[in-house]
């Protein structure tokens, strides 16, 4: 940039250096509000991003079964688990190597009758189930967590 280039910048860069001082002594204030995030959004109190990399079979179920209409928020609820996993798994046979993977999930609120139930591989969805205990041990019944599976 040759020193006739410059002028220009120079010529703002002294525009705004004044209008700046301008204000200050003038008695001007202002005062920058950033957007604040806020502790959760709305409907929940936690999110959980779900491995699906490391289940894939678990994963693709909650991704249909939330894609069916199911809900994406777990209302932690353990003193409902029992209840809820016979009224989900009723009448639904159990198979070898497989296990009855539920969405929303009987540890949940949501859960129970109505739920959405897939045969999904028994490594894949123990796995799953102890990743997912694993990550809701901190959280008190009544915390409302919701799934995201990329």
């Amino acid at each position: 940039m040759t020193r006739t280039d410059r002028r220009p910048l120079r010529l703002l860069f002294s525009l705004l250096a004044a209008l700046l001082l301008a204000a200050l002594l003038g008695g001007c204030s202002f005062e920058l509000k950033l957007p604040q995030p806020s502790a959760a959004p709305s409907g929940h109190d936690a999110t959980i991003y779900f491995p699906s990399e490391r289940y894939p079979d678990t994963a693709e179920h909650i991704r249909a079964a939330i894609a069916a209409g199911a809900s994406a928020i777990c209302t932690i609820d353990r003193d409902g688990a029992d209840a809820n996993r016979r009224e989900s798994l009723q009448g639904i046979p159990t198979r070898k190597k497989y296990d009855r993977d539920e969405w929303p999930m009987a540890m949940c609120r949501e859960g129970g009758a109505g739920a959405d139930v897939a045969y999904v591989k028994s490594s894949d969805n123990r796995g799953a189930g102890s990743w997912i205990g694993n990550q809701l041990r901190g959280y008190e019944d009544g915390t409302r967590i919701r799934f995201v599976v990329p």
